[in-house]
């Protein structure tokens, strides 16, 4: 049997197996999760960058605040959530007479680990007048040592509801924290070094190929992004900013500048627009560790519970109200 035979052969294999997973052993997985989740009343949330499959048997999609915000509403028992830990942290915060749990325990974010609590409690006291607003991609200890908390969405909402003359500690995304400072032209706020490692993997050359490739197309990008990708874009705004001006944009070409994840949702929402990821490398392993046979397993068992010690969950729990109080 020659090469190209055995090539053949093995396409023949490939195309086959991906036919009967997708299917019957996709479609038992689906019938499996739909009962249980009638049996432990459970919903299930996903992040707008979790893998197609797993958006497509969510209850609710969204970005970190619309997450939080139908976490806080849900009439449901269980949460399945499937986005990183500190995500499911902030629902555990939210709901803590419900059960959280984790399809996959290991799906962590490096920004997160970025900062510990004894590092801004040393900037803090370098600051002691500051008020500290942290990113939601960061640890409930991190929360329950912040004033305010905030998402790319919101932002510049609650660091503009500061006043003008209070010096503000923006943690723990530096990148993020520089396009707000430049939005509300704050010269007086101190911007820790972290930053997401998938989002930094997208390169100015990136987007330049891209507008040659596709010069009628629109460069919209997540805040996350290094500054020179955001000084690149027509349009920046976190997910569900970016879904909206999409959405609404009469054009029909997109350079999408942020986790890959996101263009499965946009191509559903706008099938007869054109997407195309400003980088394939943007694809983050974390969150992509959740899979349905793994929302399946922890449905079955029960597991991975995400629980708060109960003096942490108090404190984080200001500083996400505060945020809520402000953006609804």
């Amino acid at each position: 049997m020659g090469f190209q035979s055995v090539q053949s052969h093995y396409y023949l294999l490939v195309f086959y197996y991906n036919f009967i997973y997708k299917t019957i052993i996709m479609s038992s997985i689906i019938s499996s999760i739909e009962r249980l989740k009638k049996e432990r009343q459970a919903i299930i949330l996903a992040h707008n960058y979790q893998h197609p499959e797993v958006q497509d048997i969510a209850d609710y999609v969204g970005d970190s605040l619309g997450l939080a915000q139908t976490a806080a509403k849900t009439d449901a028992k269980v949460i399945i959530f499937c986005g990183v830990h500190f995500m499911a942290e902030t629902a555990a915060i939210l709901c803590p007479d419900k059960t959280v749990l984790m399809p996959d325990p290991q799906a962590g974010c490096p920004m997160a680990n970025m900062i510990t609590p004894r590092e801004l409690r040393n900037l803090r006291a370098q600051y002691p007048d500051a008020v500290v607003v942290t990113y939601v991609n960061s640890s409930a200890a991190i929360k329950a040592e912040s004033d305010y908390c905030c998402t790319s969405s919101n932002a510049i909402k609650v660091v503009e509801k500061i006043p003008k003359e209070k010096r503000v500690i923006f943690i723990p995304d530096q990148h993020l924290g520089h396009y707000v400072q430049t939005q509300t032209k704050r010269d007086n706020m101190v911007l820790w070094r972290g930053y997401c490692p998938t989002h930094r993997r997208i390169l100015p050359e990136d987007i330049s190929k891209k507008k040659q490739l596709y010069p009628a197309a629109l460069v919209v990008v997540h805040p996350e992004c290094a500054t020179e990708i955001v000084n690149m874009a027509d349009q920046v705004a976190s997910t569900s900013g970016i879904l909206k001006y999409c959405r609404e944009s009469k054009n029909e070409t997109f350079i999408i500048g942020t986790e890959i994840g996101l263009i499965h949702r946009l191509k559903k929402e706008n099938p007869d627009k054109t997407f195309i990821a400003a980088s394939d490398l943007a694809d983050c392993p974390n969150m992509k560790l959740n899979t349905p046979e793994k929302i399946l397993w922890s449905l079955e068992d029960m597991v991975y519970k995400t629980t708060v010690p109960e003096d942490i969950a108090k404190l984080a729990m200001k500083s996400i109200r505060k945020m809520l109080e402000i953006t609804g």
